[in-house]
């Protein structure tokens, strides 16, 4: 069996508004920053790629400018949300030691990437995966599941993905992927 992995709530923690509020201790200005860089057009266009983060605060910046400061200093600070999850982590060399195979396949931004890729050893134990923002294409695009299944020669049906996202699972259920709707590192341990 492949098993594949998110990242953002699958492998490390992927929560903005709790991030934020951590960094401003102040929950106006942590939902102010939330709006402005986390559910605007240009977060999708730094998952596929287009945009690097120093072209996004500019963009963010121009848009919000009484808050620069405060834009500057989220996404400087950005990587402090990407704690791995402990459970999930845990469950990797067992996946290994039972003869699986271990991919990823991630909407996130370059910079975040390389963060995780130089920061997070685990990784190493990966037979490889896609992130969004080396093909231009975001989960839950087709696209982005066939560019995978066809990268790496798989069979779909015998891939297991793990998602926090129903759309996401749905979309990869569609083409031919067994999908699990994540919740807690515990809903991997039956197939292992």
């Amino acid at each position: 069996m492949n098993f594949v992995f998110d990242v953002g709530n699958v492998l490390v923690e992927y929560e903005p508004v709790e991030y934020l509020e951590k960094l401003f201790s102040d929950r106006l200005l942590a939902q102010k920053m939330f709006e402005t860089i986390f559910k605007c057009p240009e977060w999708l266009l730094m998952d596929m790629g287009k945009l690097t983060h120093d072209e996004a605060t500019v963009i963010f910046c121009e848009r919000e400018p009484e808050y620069t400061d405060e834009i500057v200093y989220a996404i400087k600070n950005v990587n402090r949300m990407f704690n791995p999850i402990s459970g999930t982590i845990e469950h990797i060399p067992k996946i290994k030691k039972a003869g699986h195979r271990i991919f990823y396949l991630s909407n996130i931004h370059n910079e975040i990437r390389d963060f995780l890729m130089s920061e997070h050893k685990y990784f190493t134990l990966f037979d490889g995966g896609v992130f969004s923002c080396d093909v231009g294409v975001i989960k839950p695009s087709p696209e982005i599941y066939r560019y995978f299944i066809d990268k790496y020669s798989l069979i779909p049906n015998e891939c297991l993905f793990f998602d926090d996202m129903t759309d996401n699972v749905e979309a990869a259920e569609k083409e031919g992927i067994k999908s699990i709707l994540f919740s807690t590192a515990d809903c991997v341990l039956p197939f292992i």
